[in-house]
C-alpha cells in the first residue's frame, strides 16, 4: 500500500503521547524520523532517531532536512517556570518554522493544546474562531505557536493544522477528563486527516472524541472530515460520584482549563 509521504518527522517522540503514537506512525510514511531532546533508544524498522534541542537553531535545521511533512509534538507540555517554556515552545517554534520555510516543507501538524482556551467557563461552547484565553504560561506558549504558524501561512504559504489536544490518556477518571477525552485511535485518525487533506491553509481544530457534554465546536475545521469513533461514555460507570459534576466555588472545576488555571504563574523569585 502506498503511504502518503516518503519521509516525515515526529518531534517529541520521548513524551507520554509520543511513545504511544510511535507504533502508529509507520502508516504515514516510508521513513519516520523520531526526534527528542532525550535518548529514546534505537531506531526500529522504517525509523530514524535523532536527538535535538529545539532551542538550538542548527540542530533544528539538521533535524528537518529531507522531510516531506512534520508532526511537531516536541516541547514543554506542562505548566512550569517560563524559562524552559520560552526555550522549547517559543524559541523552538521560531527555529522549527524557519527551517520548514527555508527547506521548502509544505505541511506541519502542530500539537497545540486545549489550554489555549482554558479560561472559558465549562458552561460555554467554544470554537476556534473565538479569542484565545490561555490558562497559564504553557497555554500562552501554544497561543504563540498557533499565531506563529498562521504568520508562516500568510507570509510563506506553509500549511499548518493546529491540534488543540484534549485529555489523550487511556481512561478518564474525572468529570473534566470525561468531557475532554481523546482516544488514541481517534488521535491517530485526526493526525491522518491533518496530513492527507489536500488543502488546509491554516486550520485550528480540537482533538477530542465524541464525548457527552463536550465543550468544543469544530465548525471551522469541517474540511478535515475527521469523524471521532470513540466516546468517553463507555467509562461513565467508573467515574467517582463525588467528582461527577463541577463544583461552583472551585475555579479548577468550572473553568475549562481545570487544574492548570491555578498552577501559575510560576516565575522564580528575584
Amino acid at each position: 500500500m502506498t503511504k502518503p509521504f516518503k519521509r516525515i518527522l515526529f518531534t517529541g517522540a520521548g513524551g507520554n503521547l509520543g511513545r504511544r503514537l510511535r507504533p502508529h506512525l509507520q502508516a504515514f510514511a516510508d521513513i519516520v524520523r523520531l526526534a527528542d531532546v532525550a535518548d529514546i533508544g534505537p531506531a526500529g524498522p522504517g525509523e530514524e532517531v535523532v536527538r535535538c534541542d529545539l532551542a538550538n537553531r542548527d540542530d533544528v535545521m539538521q533535524m528537518c532536512e529531507g522531510m516531506d511533512a512534520i508532526l511537531h509534538f516536541g516541547g514543554v507540555s506542562t505548566e512550569v517556570e517560563f524559562a524552559p517554556i520560552m526555550d522549547a515552545n517559543i524559541l523552538g517554534m521560531v527555529n522549527l518554522y524557519e527551517a520548514v520555510h527555508k527547506l521548502g516543507i509544505r505541511r506541519v501538524v502542530f500539537a497545540s493544546s486545549n489550554h489555549t482556551m482554558g479560561m472559558y467557563e465549562t458552561s460555554e461552547r467554544v470554537d476556534a474562531g473565538m479569542p484565545t484565553r490561555a490558562d497559564g504560561y504553557y497555554g500562552l506558549s501554544k497561543v504563540w505557536g498557533e499565531n506563529l504558524s498562521r504568520y508562516y501561512w500568510d507570509r510563506f504559504g506553509v500549511e499548518t493544522v493546529c491540534l488543540r489536544i484534549g485529555y489523550c490518556f487511556p481512561e478518564p477518571t474525572t468529570h473534566r477528563q470525561m468531557v475532554t477525552w481523546l482516544s488514541l485511535d481517534d488521535m491517530v485518525e485526526l493526525l491522518r486527516r491533518a496530513l492527507v487533506t489536500p488543502r488546509v491553509g491554516h486550520t485550528v481544530t480540537f482533538g477530542v472524541s465524541d464525548n457527552p457534554g463536550r465543550w468544543w465546536d469544530d465548525r471551522h475545521s469541517r474540511h478535515l472530515a475527521f469523524q471521532a469513533r470513540d466516546s468517553s461514555a463507555q467509562f461513565a460507570g467508573n467515574l467517582p460520584q463525588e467528582f461527577a459534576y463541577p463544583a461552583p466555588d472551585d475555579s479548577s472545576t468550572f473553568l475549562q482549563g481545570g487544574a492548570f488555571v491555578t498552577m501559575g504563574p510560576k516565575y522564580p523569585a528575584s
